[in-house]
């Protein structure tokens, strides 16, 4: 078992967590003028590169949404940050 660190209640068991995405993924804007091109971009094409990634995730037993950095390959947790803080864009899909 994995601890993920919710930065609202701490140390908690990764199966507590749900994944929300990479960070800074940011939704297409407009309706009706999003091509599918563009939307099937956004929901589909990921660069998965290995190592460092900031992801979002969602502590299902608080419901708080936060930014975690996290490797990819080894799965280390660098940081993790309540949305607006932790230094720039808060990675939220808008």
């Amino acid at each position: 078992m994995q601890l993920f660190p919710c930065p609202f209640c701490g140390p908690r068991s990764e199966s507590e967590f749900h994944f929300g995405g990479d960070a800074g993924n940011h939704r297409p804007e407009g309706f009706r003028a999003v091509t599918d091109g563009a939307w099937a971009a956004y929901l589909y094409e990921r660069d998965n590169l290995r190592g460092a990634a900031n992801e979002i995730w969602m502590h299902m037993a608080c419901g708080e949404v936060f930014r975690m950095e996290r490797d990819t390959v080894n799965h280390r947790v660098a940081e993790a940050f309540a949305l607006g803080q932790g230094g720039g864009d808060d990675g939220m899909a808008h």
